[in-house]
């Protein structure tokens, strides 16, 4: 059995035990491995993969790992444009929607407060959410490694963060979204739009001071919630402005 030179590259590092971080390291190769399954094995999942390079020649996920290739693995870059390079990302989704693991409540939550469409439910198994992420062609996030690993899963991330406000700013900021939010337009508890709704309709439904210090709201048609301006309004509001012009510092704890 022959072997091959490998090194990842900046954040494919998390995925690594400490002694193979930042390092070019060795690795039995047997001609018949793909360069997926080897990645894979490695314990980083393709998804987070953007860039292969075998020998200084970029390759796809079905290369055949042969003795002595000298491999780099390349997460996905910001400030460069590879794309006359890349031969292992899918086609761009047109819209950004995701479908969250069911660890992930509160960052769903957060992201649908922002405008984005996030499904997302405490029952979802693995096989849902491969369906659902391959079917309605939407980004898997999850802190799951081998979900991730999964071939039918072409759009994916493996979220760091373990607080959801601090879940919620490295996902902005992985898929640049911080200039497409647009808040409360979605049911925090179940995804759909909302819609006006006008104070007479709803009042029999309305707590009595509500009722009585408040005259504009929305509704969910699905699951029939009622939205308005109260208390937790403005704390929204500040922690969606810090999200706006990027400010990344620990949030108050009544946030998390």
């Amino acid at each position: 059995m022959g072997q091959v030179s490998i090194r990842f590259y900046a954040e494919l590092n998390d995925f690594l035990p400490l002694e193979k971080r930042q390092v070019p390291f060795t690795h039995p190769a047997d001609g018949r491995t793909t360069i997926k399954d080897l990645i894979e094995a490695l314990g980083v999942p393709h998804t987070e993969v953007d860039l292969i390079l075998v020998n200084g020649e970029s390759v796809g996920f079905s290369y055949l790992v042969q003795n002595g290739d000298r491999i780099s693995v390349y997460p996905v870059f910001e400030s460069f444009d590879i794309t006359p390079l890349l031969q292992v990302r899918p086609q761009p989704l047109r819209e950004i929607r995701f479908v969250l693991d069911v660890h992930l409540g509160r960052l769903a939550a957060y992201l649908r407060m922002l405008g984005f469409d996030a499904l997302y439910q405490n029952d979802y198994d693995d096989d849902v959410l491969v369906r659902l992420s391959t079917a309605e062609r939407r980004t898997l996030l999850t802190r799951d490694r081998s979900l991730l690993k999964r071939n039918a899963i072409t759009h994916g991330y493996y979220v760091r963060e373990t607080r959801p406000v601090q879940q919620l700013v490295e996902v902005l900021q992985r898929f640049d979204l911080c200039g497409a939010i647009a808040p409360f337009q979605r049911c925090l508890r179940c995804n759909d739009l909302l819609e006006p709704v006008a104070k007479e309709t709803i009042a029999d439904l309305l707590p009595p001071r509500t009722r009585i210090s408040f005259n504009e709201f929305h509704i969910c048609r699905t699951c029939d919630k009622i939205y308005w301006k109260g208390s937790h309004y403005q704390r929204m509001l500040q922690l969606i402005e810090r999200l706006r012009r990027g400010d990344t510092e620990p949030v108050p704890h009544e946030t998390q």
